[in-house]
């Protein structure tokens, strides 16, 4: 037997006990006669304390950082306790110690605070995983999939699995494709997601599925998309919209109970994507604090009154005039509006500018454009922004796309500053309601704003044969979003074949297309498919909100990196002209 604890499991309560441990060797710390050696696995550290005779030993063979070590000895109670540790009132009187492996000295610290850059770590990620804020991650990502997996036991999903290897239908975003040795030029295609199996299974009569699965998309990376990334997907029959609504917040207040220990008794807030999109300026809106924005002007339609009679040529000319109050914040210098001004000019934010009206604590008004507008005009401009004494107004205009975009941004930044967004406060939402179409200048068509199995609204389904209604379709989708970031997103399907012909007609797709494409799919709708929907959660983006963080690589074992790569193994890389042939791809 190589050990009989672990580096985690030992407590007052096994003082004078004769135990075997195993494990990498974190720190060494010599004191004249004597030696500490704290020795850490996947389960903790624990001290270990080398008295003389073994000293000399020590000596001969020395410890290095991250050395494999068996020890023996007797569990003895701590003179200086750590209290931040589990182990922190015990150590080990080494009797015995055997090296196991030697290691080589690090390319960087294995500590929480690391002092190695993302590149090498991702390089060395087998070190990498050894830190223990990593090993941290991987167990509440472990813990989430548990959760997930016990809850939907209990509602009688299924896991099953489906293909990886499919075929390419290039709708949404960019397919891998995998060439066929055995078919000439010919490919597979690696699923987006397993959306056409899932509502195959629901044809075949498996009316609740579900798996946590591989999906992989070739699209631009930032810090919460990977290239490989991991979904919890989900499909039901016999259901409407409030049915899967109802299944998924019961599924994430399990999840939540289970990591944070915490019940959500009320029910998730529900709202339409047109509120979302004039409140908050995006379709995921962070709720955790107030600050909607205002409308003044959109698309020429003036809403703020006052707004008629200036001649401020800037909210003349715009399309869309939009502000924010922001709380007490009127105390904000000129260095610090001068400062936003030049954040809302950055290229990823693209305004022209930004102008303010300070409220000030005794009544009075203070502005960036006292030239153009008289205190009774200001006084209306704070009035219909919602601004209390001491507020803040921000007011942004131009396009309306950009500055409801740009708006967005400010709001968060400004969030930010105020402390209003913490991680560890959680603020779940059902978005509603979305159009089922969006117009693509660029190619004069509209797609589909989810995918092409989305139904429209029941009352709707007659508007997929007049294009001039499809601008006013609503799908019948939803979203979660959770603190400002979507989680999950799904709609009830289409599973009619000849509304599903229509949906695909009126995306361009002619009917040779869309037999090619999806013969399988309308085919099996021939043969009795029930009304069915579902939703798919990023799995991983949900642990990282769940851990308080940002990015979803560090709680994904194995990650790319921004450029899709994967440093550790160098890969993607280049065939040998033996592969290329065979493949017939040279």
């Amino acid at each position: 037997m190589y050990r009989t604890h672990t580096c985690g499991a030992l407590r007052l309560s096994d003082v004078k006990q004769e135990v075997t441990l195993c494990g990498w060797v974190q720190t060494v710390r010599k004191f004249g006669s004597i030696t500490f050696v704290d020795l850490r696995d996947r389960y903790g550290i624990t001290q270990l304390l080398f008295h003389e005779r073994l000293n000399e030993r020590l000596t001969e063979t020395p410890l290095g950082r991250e050395y494999v070590i068996q020890i023996k000895g007797e569990v003895c109670e701590r003179s200086n306790k750590n209290t931040k540790i589990p182990t922190g009132e015990i150590e080990i009187l080494v009797h015995d110690f055997a090296i196991m492996n030697v290691a080589q000295v690090p390319p960087f610290t294995i500590e929480d605070n690391t002092d190695g850059g993302d590149e090498l770590r991702m390089k060395y990620r087998y070190l990498d995983l050894r830190r223990p804020v990593l090993k941290r991650n991987l167990e509440l990502r472990y813990k989430v999939n548990r959760a997930v997996r016990n809850y939907l036991d209990t509602q009688g999903f299924w896991d099953i699995e489906t293909p990886f290897l499919i075929k390419s239908t290039p709708e949404g975003a960019r397919d891998f494709v995998v060439p066929s040795r055995m078919n000439e030029e010919q490919f597979y295609a690696l699923p987006q997601s397993p959306q056409t199996f899932k509502q195959l299974l629901m044809v075949s009569g498996y009316d609740r599925y579900y798996q946590i699965v591989k999906c992989f998309r070739d699209e631009d990376l930032r810090a919460d998309r990977q290239p490989e990334f991991t979904q919890i997907d989900c499909e039901m029959s016999f259901v409407e919209q409030e049915d899967i609504l109802q299944t998924f917040e019961g599924l994430f207040k399990h999840v939540f109970h289970e990591i944070k220990g915490s019940n959500m008794t009320e029910a998730f807030p529900r709202m339409t994507w047109d509120d979302a999109m004039w409140h908050y300026g995006n379709d995921k809106p962070d709720i955790r604090f107030e600050m909607k924005i205002q409308n003044l002007k959109v698309k020429q339609e003036v809403f703020c009154d006052t707004l008629n009679h200036t001649d401020f040529k800037v909210t003349q000319e715009a399309a869309t005039v939009l502000a924010i109050s922001v709380p007490g914040m009127a105390e904000y210098t000129r260095k610090q509006t001068d400062e936003l001004t030049e954040w809302v000019k950055r290229p990823q934010i693209g305004m022209s500018g930004l102008f303010f009206i300070k409220c000030n604590a005794d009544g009075s008004f203070k502005s960036s454009v006292d030239k153009f507008f008289d205190a009774t005009q200001l006084r209306e401009i704070a009035t219909f922004s919602k601004a209390e004494p001491g507020d803040l107004i921000l007011l942004l205009a131009g396009s309306e796309e950009r500055t409801r975009k740009a708006m967005s941004e400010l709001r968060l930044l400004m969030g930010d500053r105020l402390g209003l967004r913490d991680p560890n406060h959680y603020k779940p939402l059902w978005v509603i309601d979305f159009p089922l179409f969006e117009y693509v200048e660029d190619e004069s068509r509209f797609v589909a704003r989810h995918h092409p199995f989305t139904a429209p609204k029941p009352e709707q389904v007659n508007w997929l044969s007049l294009p001039e209604k499809y601008e006013h379709i609503k799908a019948n989708a939803y979203d979660m979003v959770l603190n400002g970031t979507e989680i999950g997103g799904g709609s009830i399907r289409i599973f009619q074949r000849d509304i599903q012909e229509q949906m695909f007609a009126a995306l361009g797709l002619s009917k040779e297309e869309a037999q090619e494409k999806f013969g399988f799919l309308l085919g099996a709708f021939e043969y009795g498919a029930p009304p069915h929907g579902g939703i798919a959660f990023g799995f991983d983006r949900l642990c990282a909100l769940l851990g308080g963080q940002e990015s979803i690589r560090d709680f994904i074992a194995f990650p790319k990196n921004n450029a899709g790569r994967d440093m550790m193994l160098d890969a993607p890389s280049v065939l040998d002209d033996n592969q290329l042939i065979e493949l017939r791809l040279k």
